[in-house]
């Protein structure tokens, strides 16, 4: 296994220790060197682990490549969540307050190397803050009010703050680390497996209409689930279900992430995941790990600043320009001369450091393949906007106008496409997915991986009816039955 420590610039680790290479971030983003090795291990030690700046990316592209990377997007995300200390005191506070009883100060400040602090007094508290938030280098600030220690901040310490004489500390426990989780347990269900809906009614780009909602909890009855929509002010009540099932629209930086790895962590069964939602809501991350397996995309680059004059030459015009985290169309560009591609380049960089650069693949439909359970539910062919090119025309912010959505029987789709979709799928897990392909001819190629797919009454279940909506509910029921020790047929 070769351990790698990704920087953000070389002069910020000082030390050097034996079978550890260090690797500024751009280079392991960039170089093709990464792209094939699946026996490396990343410690990312860049400076800032904000969403869609370059650290983000590192852990990001790492768990594509297979690298096990520490942190991963999960634990980035954690240590951004608003909720951050309200974990950190409801799963540790014993073990905060014994290890810091000796303490006589109102404030005390701690630095701990990858679970360790610097001067070893308090091992148990780093070990379980390292088995919970998984940050290699982490800065945890306490105080004490009415008698017992809160924390009031913890966040990823710089490794250029590390002091000289701490740095070996660091090394040694770098290289001691291990992998590993701690579960947290959920609070005994009732008898009757309960199924959480989330779902805004407000929200503009739903993934269901209210007539397929209706349908949902229609076919849950039939097997024996309660039902009830909850709202994003209901994150404290997750703890009462057996299931969450999200039918508003996923986002990594977004409240639904916030849900779904909340309820991931209490032990529910949950569609789609919070791993699902973070590989499918990044194009760059699904781009790379693609490539990885040998699925057929359009000619596909990443793009930063230094490397817009070779967008053209690649893949010629017209291109397509994506945000990574785009989605109903929102954040994708149609590209048709130079002028414009540095203007839209510059505006789509305003939110991330990185961008998306694909060929253009100009079809009358897009075929979209519902997998779920790592088996193929339905087919649909959704048509281009009558002399627009894509599905989905908006305005910069909302949809206009929609293409019309053509059910098909799974029968008569062709085989590579039902072959194709399931290996993309399959590469990120086991949820609820819709593959977006294209073809052209023999030529068949993914043009992204969606978690939580659209199912609107009227659309994708013209040829299933009922019958889609109960086999997604098998599926709760199946894993439900399964978490509690029991089978269902």
């Amino acid at each position: 296994m070769n351990i790698i420590f990704v920087v953000s610039h070389l002069r910020d680790c000082r030390i050097r220790m034996p079978g550890v290479d260090i690797v500024p971030m751009r280079t392991y983003l960039m170089d093709a060197a990464y792209c094939g090795n699946k026996d490396i291990k990343v410690f990312n030690l860049c400076r800032s682990y904000r969403y869609q700046k370059h650290g983000y990316y590192v852990s990001l592209l790492a768990e594509a490549r297979g690298h096990n990377p520490l942190p991963d997007v999960k634990a980035i995300e954690d240590l951004h969540s608003d909720r951050l200390t309200q974990l950190l005191v409801a799963s540790l506070d014993q073990t905060i307050q014994s290890g810091l009883a000796q303490i006589h100060t109102d404030v005390h400040a701690l630095d701990f190397y990858f679970g360790r602090d610097a001067e070893r007094c308090h091992e148990q508290l780093g070990e379980q803050l390292f088995n919970l938030l998984r940050i290699p280098l982490l800065h945890v600030q306490f105080k004490r009010c009415h008698g017992r220690w809160r924390v009031q901040e913890a966040r990823a310490l710089d490794i250029t703050d590390i002091a000289p004489c701490d740095l070996q500390k660091m090394a040694d426990a770098a290289t001691d680390c291990v992998k590993g989780h701690q579960a947290r347990a959920r609070e005994p269900a009732a008898k009757k497996p309960a199924l959480a809906i989330l779902y805004t009614r407000e929200e503009c780009e739903k993934p269901s209409n209210a007539g397929a909602l209706r349908k949902f909890r229609e076919a849950a009855e039939m097997l024996d689930i309660r039902t009830e929509i909850i709202t994003r002010n209901d994150s404290n009540r997750l703890t009462q279900f057996d299931a969450l099932f999200i039918r508003d629209t996923t986002s990594v930086n977004h409240y639904t992430y916030q849900f779904a790895r909340q309820a991931a962590l209490a032990g529910l069964v949950v569609l789609d995941d919070p791993d699902s939602i973070l590989k499918c809501s990044n194009k760059i991350y699904l781009a790379e790990l693609l490539n990885r397996h040998g699925i057929p995309t359009p000619k596909t680059m990443m793009v930063h600043y230094d490397n817009l004059d070779d967008i053209v030459p690649a893949l010629g015009l017209p291109c397509i320009l994506k945000q990574p985290d785009s989605a109903f169309s929102i954040g994708v560009e149609k590209i048709d001369s130079q002028s414009e591609l540095e203007q839209k380049a510059h505006k789509l960089f305003e939110k991330s450091e990185l961008i998306l650069a694909q060929e253009y693949v100009p079809t009358g439909f897009d075929w979209r393949i519902g997998i779920l359970d790592r088996q193929p539910l339905f087919a649909c062919k959704y048509f281009m906007v009558p002399g627009h090119w894509q599905i989905i025309q908006h305005d910069g912010k909302h949809a206009i106008r929609e293409g019309i959505t053509e059910a098909v029987n799974l029968c008569n789709v062709p085989g590579q496409v039902i072959r194709m979709a399931l290996e993309a799928a399959n590469l990120v897990g086991d949820g609820f997915y819709g593959v977006d392909l294209k073809q052209r001819g023999q030529h068949c190629c993914v043009i992204e991986i969606n978690d939580n797919p659209n199912v609107d009454e009227g659309n994708e279940d013209v040829l299933l009816q009922d019958a889609l909506y109960r086999d997604v509910m098998h599926v709760f029921r199946k894993r439900i039955e399964a978490r509690k020790g029991n089978t269902v047929s």
